[in-house]
């Protein structure tokens, strides 16, 4: 007999809104535009407040100015952030034995098996209230018996409560939302849906399953199982990664300049590609540099909260500058990422603006279609064979340190 399984799906109200009000009370009830203060910013956060005058996060920031005049602009510090969302994890991690960190301010719960005596759903709501009271936070979470309803739950239990769906009732409570509900469904897909007539989740389960995935491929069958909330995902266990790194030893000892500057780049560009893809940022880069008589130097700077390509390359050519300081042959460099934390590029968003965060999701997209090195800076493609498994994905961190240039 299997067991019905309890997956619970928190998520911390308007984090970075919230943060803000704990330091400064000042701006409970206020609306709130948290992101870049420039007019090409992006907003990575608004309260409650700002949302009803149309303003949404991922919006240009002189839009949302125009719309919210009123609205408090604030830069946001996303160390502040990732320390709060370390608070919530200890937490959670006390209490739960098996626990998924999707994101920065959002977690997946797997309570099967924990109802002997007094039900998963209340102590889900005592483990919610104790985050509420060891953090003055408020969070929301969705129960039931997989990961798309209850993500779906959690956004209806919004702002600052909770919600159970019953086993078997998967189906009539997706039923009367709207198709953007379905975690996997982006803009593209519900406007293409829309056009076919589909925007009620209703409408999608009771269309035949060929039909969704002749229209939309794989991901057709995939959406049309969770409409109908079906989905056996496991809850995936949370390990904080504390770095991500990569070095190379020369097939010959080297002085030529160009070639370990190209190294660098390539190294980075590739490291911070990796950091985005698993939806991470970092505050600490260092280089390292091995000498033909085997003399190791290493240094490090700490940063603001990035991933960006073009930030992390001139800090680490700043870096390289500084430690490569003799004039003999290097026999190995290495560049390390630390202090990483979750949230990716949203992160970015405190100091990105519009045109820069819409060139990387560009860039991204492209190397997720066609491999990591689709898209390279022309310096970078002088290095051949940078290729690695993704680190955050379970894959094999396959580059070892004689790996020959």
């Amino acid at each position: 007999m299997t067991t019905q399984r309890s997956i619970v799906h928190m998520d911390l109200d308007t984090f970075y809104v919230s943060v803000e009000r704990l330091l400064d009370s000042r701006l409970n009830n206020k609306p709130i535009l948290l992101g870049g203060t420039g007019d090409r910013g992006v907003v990575a956060s608004c309260s409650y407040e700002a949302r009803t005058f149309g303003v949404h996060s991922g919006m240009s920031m002189k839009m949302a100015r125009e719309l919210c005049p009123q609205g408090i602009v604030i830069r946001g510090e996303a160390g502040v952030y990732s320390k709060y969302s370390k608070m919530v994890t200890q937490i959670l991690q006390e209490e739960v034995p098996l626990i998924e960190k999707s994101s920065i301010d959002e977690f997946y719960l797997d309570l099967t098996g924990m109802d002997r005596f007094f039900g998963c759903y209340k102590l889900a709501g005592e483990l919610r209230q104790k985050v509420i009271k060891e953090t003055g936070l408020p969070i929301s979470f969705g129960m039931s018996v997989n990961k798309t309803v209850s993500k779906v739950a959690t956004g209806e239990a919004k702002p600052n409560n909770q919600i159970n769906i019953e086993f078997g009732l998967e189906k009539p409570f997706l039923a009367p939302l709207s198709v953007g509900k379905i975690p996997m469904i982006g803009k593209k897909t519900a406007f293409m849906l829309s056009r076919m007539g589909v925007q009620k989740i209703q409408t999608l389960q009771q269309m035949p399953v060929d039909l969704m995935q002749k229209a939309f491929g794989l991901n057709g069958k995939h959406i049309w199982y969770k409409a109908n909330g079906v989905d056996n995902s496991p809850v995936i266990p949370f390990h904080e990664r504390k770095s991500i790194s990569t070095e190379r030893t020369f097939e010959r000892d080297t002085i030529d300049i160009h070639k370990l500057k190209c190294m660098v780049i390539a190294m980075v560009e590739q490291l911070a590609y990796e950091l985005r893809k698993g939806n991470k940022v970092c505050s600490c880069i260092s280089i390292k540099i091995r000498y033909a008589d085997f003399q190791t130097l290493s240094k490090q700077k700490k940063i603001s909260y990035t991933a960006c390509d073009h930030i992390l390359i001139d800090h680490a050519q700043e870096l390289f500058n500084q430690l490569y300081n003799r004039r003999i042959r290097v026999r190995l460099i290495g560049v390390r990422m630390s202090d990483l934390a979750g949230g990716g590029h949203q992160i970015d968003l405190f100091q990105d603006n519009d045109k820069v965060l819409n060139l990387y999701q560009a860039m991204d997209s492209i190397k997720n279609r066609y491999g990591q090195n689709a898209v390279r800076r022309s310096m970078a493609m002088q290095i051949k064979g940078l290729g690695r498994g993704n680190p955050f994905s379970g894959e094999p961190n396959v580059v070892p340190a004689h790996r020959r240039a």
